[in-house]
């Protein structure tokens, strides 16, 4: 392979176009050795639709521009490069590269607040519900509450920050959520409402129904967990609107790649440590309002989790969130099986770990532990992904996904 290809090759699958050499006399060589104008033909569709030169870093970002690939362009980063091409494709005089359309204005937060807050409404709403029913009636009435706290996240994941709407992101990035991903965040709620009665009522060898709807009877459910995370949505779209107004203003001062992902992870660290300190007092507040037994650390893991994932997703990482919820979903529910696997004759040992951990840190350390786990995992993806500045590109309005 000769020297040329192997230029092209570092530079990516964005920038294979490399600089001319300059001759032994100093000039350049040849009237019609332009790099950079190279390197925008080859993006034409980005700068055509660029709206400001922090988009066109983005896009070279993501096309795997560096740094140190702008340098062989004879710029010092790729800031400095996107403002080349940005200048140079207002120009249709002479490139022919017209300038992009003005930039979408996002939804007011007054749009985007109520629906927020409809999750935690409608559970409210629901709970009492449940509480003010007795008799046949409660099962039908908990499963229309569960449906209309379902239809509360929809439709507060359908506008605003925690929305994909808006986003069109060139490369591996995907605005959709996949369905997978969003069926098993419903079933970890669905655990943090039922599963550690389940798990309890079958260590003690139940249960013999079905669960009431409430901490009586052998298979009691806790609404205080599901209560905390309704009204969580509202917590969690500011923390998400913190983070996406705060990282814009961070890319629009720095000046280097490296630059931007030191100033924004600390940022991402902050939004989802107040996000936590939010739910673990929801939490601790539901279980004193509802009387009920249950740790606030097992809903605030499972809260972050959920946060860490929504904010994967509405940037266009949707692959790690739908894995990691799926681990933490099969942790839940072998662990569930183990204890009724354990009844089996000859199979007392499956179910020895699992008695193990309950007896010492009690049923709430299995979705802990689980939810725990996989929101760190999460986090730590964060750190490496929302710190790149195509993460955070600008696109033209989409239709929003999650309806």
């Amino acid at each position: 392979m000769n020297g040329l290809d192997k230029r092209e090759r570092a530079l990516g699958d964005g920038s294979s176009v490399a600089p001319p050499r300059r001759p032994h006399g100093g000039g350049v060589a040849g009237t019609g050795a332009d790099p950079v104008k190279a390197l925008m033909l080859r993006h034409r569709d980005l700068c055509e639709r660029a709206v400001d030169p922090l988009e066109i870093a983005a896009g070279l970002e993501a096309h795997g521009v560096t740094d140190r690939t702008a340098a062989r362009f004879r710029h010092r980063d790729v800031f400095s490069l996107a403002e080349e091409m940005y200048a140079r494709a207002g120009r249709t005089d002479e490139d022919g590269l017209p300038a992009g359309p003005p930039p979408a204005a996002g939804p007011p937060p007054a749009r985007w607040a109520v629906r927020a807050l409809l999750p935690g409404a409608l559970g409210v709403l629901a709970v009492a519900a449940l509480r003010w029913t007795t008799g046949e009636a409660r099962p039908v009435v908990g499963l229309l509450g569960l449906f209309a706290v379902v239809a509360g996240v929809r439709a507060a994941l359908g506008r605003g920050p925690l929305s994909s709407e808006g986003r069109s992101l060139p490369g591996p990035h995907d605005w959709r959520t996949p369905p997978g991903a969003r069926a098993w965040a419903y079933l970890l709620v669905g655990y943090a409402l039922m599963g550690d009665g389940l798990l309890h009522a079958g260590l003690v060898g139940g249960p013999d129904g079905l669960p009431g709807g409430g901490q009586s009877g052998d298979w009691p459910v806790s609404l205080a967990p599901l209560l905390a995370l309704a009204l969580s949505c509202a917590p969690a779209a500011w923390s998400a609107y913190l983070f996406r107004t705060g990282v814009g203003r961070k890319l629009a001062g720095s000046r280097g790649l490296e630059e931007f992902a030191a100033t924004a992870r600390p940022l991402l660290l902050g939004v989802v440590a107040v996000h936590l300190a939010a739910v673990s007092g929801l939490a601790a507040l539901c279980a004193v309002v509802l009387d009920e037994h249950s740790t606030p650390a097992a809903t605030a893991a499972l809260g972050a989790l959920l946060l860490i994932a929504r904010l994967l997703t509405v940037h266009g990482f949707t692959h790690a969130p739908g894995v990691v919820l799926r681990a933490v979903g099969w942790t839940e529910i072998v662990t569930v099986c183990l204890v009724f696997a354990g009844r089996l004759p000859g199979c007392g040992l499956l179910a020895g770990p699992v008695e193990t951990v309950v007896s010492v840190w009690g049923a709430h350390a299995v979705p802990l532990i689980a939810c725990g786990a996989g929101a760190l995992v999460l986090l730590f993806h964060a750190c490496r992904r929302l710190t790149l500045a195509s993460a955070h590109a600008p696109a033209a309005p989409r239709p929003p996904s999650d309806r």
